[in-house]
């Protein structure tokens, strides 16, 4: 036992040291920050590049409706020309409508030399949609046609509510329980991949650099690789909740300023919704479907299957790190690995909209499935004896396939030479 603490110890501080943990500790979160905001902010912005837009309006109609925009510039010409046509045409895009679109919707066509850029469908769709509402309201010839309209347009998204186990009445929203869901189940699904690969290629350094044949001489295979396993789970453990407290800080900073902002509005929702606080904007509302999320359970979740997923996943690693002896050799072994993953991930991605449905619950009971897609149903809430089956599936499973792994890692740490094939492995289990 001494021994496996030893290598534990020395794979722990020799990995947390390193800069690349420290860097990617610190900015994952602000990398993660940056891939959901940055792409929003830069969407927003206008392209420098004007448009110059022919438009041709038989009707006469439309034309004048069509304003310039920021980055966008029409002008009305008689016809189309064979200039236009052309790649020197002062024009980028030509509108040309030739006839009532109200009456013949096909009516209208954007040519360009380019793929039409999707601002200018998105305007002009928009223009020509409005037109084409009061040309039809008009029809009716009835006075006030616009206030009743506005009247009849609704559109109603109902408040749901949970009730906690102690009765209390919680916000709940599906959306944001199913983001949630996909985040943790994207972290575990990268947790597993990127450190079980670290274990495969840890062993295989070590088998290459012949350092292997030095540490069998002092510390059993089953030790060694145990310890190996153990010491790079405690990695990832660390970094975990390095990034959650991280996040509670931005969370607490978030929420603080949503409160400020919106601190009187709360007192007269709650009279008018029995106790359950109204939020007064988006973050609000946001923040406080994840307040009422049982996050203890949720992370203590996310510990149990991260460790008993990398626990099996980690150990097949080690034994095809330790059978093979170079990093070309391991794609026979990796690619059903791989498989299982990726199906592990869309299987959790289809599971939102019915996280009690038939997918979603044999994939949870399926070791090799269930670290990943559990995590998508958590939020939702799932009974607590299926908690148990599921965990005590996976615990079963890995605990047997870290037995397996053993016998191969014995006898594969020392073989040199050719790649073993999958009956070959087979047979090192029986070695005694």
């Amino acid at each position: 036992m001494n021994k496996i603490l030893i290598v534990i110890e020395r794979e722990f501080l020799t990995r947390i040291r390193k800069k690349s943990f420290i860097l990617l500790t610190v900015l994952m979160p602000l990398l993660i920050v940056g891939i959901i905001f940055v792409p929003i902010i830069l969407s927003t912005l206008d392209s420098t590049e004007q448009q110059n837009v022919a438009v041709v309006d038989v009707t006469g109609k439309y034309a004048p409706l069509l304003q310039d925009t920021g980055a966008i510039h029409f002008e009305t010409v008689p016809a189309m020309t064979a200039e236009m046509q052309t790649e020197d045409s002062p024009y980028t895009s030509v509108i040309q409508i030739t006839d009532d679109l109200n009456q013949d919707s096909t009516a209208a066509t954007i040519y360009s030399h380019k793929e039409v850029s999707p601002a200018l469908s998105k305007y002009f769709n928009s223009v020509v949609s409005a037109q084409i509402r009061a040309d039809r309201k008009a029809e009716y010839n009835m006075p006030n046609m616009d206030e009743i309209v506005a009247h009849c347009t609704v559109d109603y998204e109902v408040r749901t509510i949970k009730w906690t186990k102690d009765g209390d009445e919680k916000l709940s929203n599906s959306t944001i329980a199913g983001f949630v869901g996909m985040l943790f189940t994207f972290l575990i699904y990268m947790f597993v991949m990127s450190y079980g690969g670290m274990v495969m290629q840890g062993v295989m350094e070590e088998k290459t650099n012949r350092i292997m044949e030095l540490m069998v001489s002092s510390v059993k295979p089953f030790q060694m690789m145990m310890g190996k396993i153990i010491g790079i789970a405690l990695v990832g453990l660390f970094q975990f909740l390095l990034w959650g407290a991280l996040i509670a800080i931005v969370l607490a900073v978030a929420g603080s300023f949503i409160h400020m902002g919106g601190s009187e509005a709360i007192p007269m929702a709650e009279a008018m919704s029995g106790g359950v606080p109204v939020p007064d904007s988006p973050g609000a509302e946001i923040l406080q479907v994840v307040q009422g999320m049982n996050f203890t359970e949720i992370v203590c979740m996310f510990i149990l299957y991260f460790i008993g997923g990398y626990l099996l996943f980690a150990s097949i690693f080690a034994a095809v790190g330790a059978s093979i002896n170079e990093q070309a050799d391991s794609s026979q072994f990796m690619t059903p690995i791989v498989i299982i993953m990726i199906f592990s991930l869309y299987a959790g991605i289809f599971s939102i909209e019915n996280p009690d449905g038939p997918l979603a619950l044999w994939c949870s009971y399926i070791p090799f499935t269930s670290p990943i897609v559990m995590m998508v149903r958590l939020p939702f809430g799932v009974p607590a004896w299926q908690l148990a089956l599921s965990l005590a599936l996976l615990y079963a499973t890995a605990l047997g396939v870290v037995w397996l792994s053993a016998k191969i890692y014995r006898v594969g740490i020392l073989m040199y030479g050719k790649k073993p094939s999958f009956k070959e492995m087979m047979r090192w289990v029986r070695f005694k």
